[in-house]
């Protein structure tokens, strides 16, 4: 395809999406069955033009002087992607495929941005208005920077699978691939955010990924799963397992000792964890599917560790799925929170005396962390809270750096705040709380 091509495709992804509220995923999917001739490097230069057009919708939008998908595909060329204006109307009035001549007000747009010093905080920081108290609320005068951060590319994150291989190894067979030592966690690789137009780095084709040496899991979720301690021989049981991201990173810490379960609501999900955890070669796992209805029986009061990977708005992967931050609404905020209570409560029956839970989101806001810890404290006094940094520590996958760096994302309460600004990983919020003996 040439760039007219490609230039019109995105726009139409774009249009899609806004029509017919459907994630970016799907709608993408959507064109690529439909556009056989497409290549591979196509398909990653509209995938990626959507993307980043998502990423930073307002401020595109603001500095171009203009809305909508086409407005948003131009100005995301000129501003994120930094082609000249004279390349992005070559694009647009190439024929028969290119999506029309630039207009005047466009090409005056693209050579002479709107300042973004005098926009609103949602514009400088891409996010909906709607949740300006609530990002005030957790990051004060800094929520633009915060989100703006937010709105970049991200990294490929890699977890070292302990269970079959050590990190030095793994890095020297990913080297090719621009991977390197991510700092933080001690057994974490990184590939940098690709650049404009380029594909990320394709590290699940290494052979080695299908030997199970590494996983696919951000910087921000290997601390949350650390959080969970020392756990070489104990009960644990991950209560939202999912499709089994937390739930390997579990295993690996546990060696295959004690045991470990799996569950989730939803049994399809389950599916993946047990095919990953195959590869991964994990011994020590119970999948407990809720096809059946005593799945957790006598796990009750059992537990040393019940992580809760909760169900939240996914404010923190905003990086990875921008589309989701413009189809969240008030309402869906408030049922996730409601969510959050509930299996707050369900997990708290498994915890044993002297036990811990590890209540995890990848959420930004405090109605969906430090609000839900509070009720639920309030409501079950024989909780408390313990330190998640001391836990980190405590489970010796994080390196010296790392607890160095994570000291400075404590909460007053001793929770952990992490985000891209400040910690280079994903949106996430970790809170361990211990049952009293």
């Amino acid at each position: 395809m040439r760039d007219g091509g490609r230039l019109a495709a995105a726009i139409e992804v774009l249009g899609n999406i806004d029509a017919h509220h459907k994630p970016a995923r799907l709608a993408l999917k959507a064109w690529g069955e439909a556009s056989r001739h497409a290549g591979a490097k196509d398909r990653a230069w509209v995938s990626g033009l959507v993307l980043d057009g998502l990423r930073r919708r307002r401020s595109l939008e603001r500095r171009i002087g203009q809305a909508g998908p086409r407005a948003v595909a131009l100005a995301a060329l000129r501003y994120d992607w930094d082609w000249p204006i004279e390349r992005i109307a070559e694009a647009a009035g190439e024929e028969p495929h290119g999506p029309g001549a630039l207009s005047e007000d466009e090409t005056s747009g693209l050579a002479a941005p709107h300042a973004l010093d005098d926009a609103a905080p949602d514009v400088r920081g891409d996010y909906p208005d709607w949740l300006e108290p609530h990002l005030t609320r957790a990051f004060g005068e800094g929520r633009s920077a915060e989100l703006a951060a937010l709105s970049r590319r991200a990294p490929v994150d890699l977890r070292v699978n302990s269970l079959k291989t050590d990190v030095v190894r793994a890095q020297k067979v990913l080297e090719p691939l621009g991977v390197a030592a991510a700092g933080l966690m001690a057994g974490a690789l990184r590939a940098p955010a690709p650049a404009a137009a380029d594909r990320a780095a394709p590290v699940e084709a290494a052979p080695e990924f299908e030997r199970g040496w590494f996983e696919v899991q951000d910087l921000g979720s290997q601390v949350a799963a650390a959080a969970a301690g020392q756990i070489k021989g104990r009960q644990v049981l991950d209560l939202c397992a999912g499709g089994g991201g937390k739930t390997l990173a579990l295993a690996a810490a546990m060696g295959n000792s004690g045991q470990l379960y799996a569950y989730d609501a939803d049994a399809r999900r389950l599916t993946d964890t047990v095919r990953r955890s195959q590869r991964a070669g994990v011994r020590n796992l119970q999948v407990r599917t809720p096809l059946r209805n005593d799945a957790l029986a006598g796990l009750d009061g059992r537990m040393d560790v019940v992580f809760v990977d909760a169900p939240c708005t996914g404010s923190g992967t905003w990086r990875r799925h921008p589309d989701a931050k413009w189809r969240l609404r008030p309402a869906q905020l408030e049922r996730r929170q409601q969510e959050q209570d509930a299996v707050l409560a369900e997990a708290a029956a498994y915890v044993k005396p002297g036990g811990r839970m590890v209540y995890v989101t990848c959420s930004l806001l405090m109605e969906e962390n430090e609000d839900r810890i509070a009720d639920f404290l309030a409501a079950h006094p024989g909780f408390a809270v313990a330190n998640a940094l001391a836990q980190i520590a405590a489970s010796g996958l994080a390196s010296d750096d790392g607890l160095a760096l994570l000291a400075g994302r404590q909460t007053p309460e001793g929770y952990l705040r992490l985000t891209p600004a400040t910690a280079g990983t994903d949106g996430f919020f970790v809170a361990v709380l211990e049952r009293r003996a």
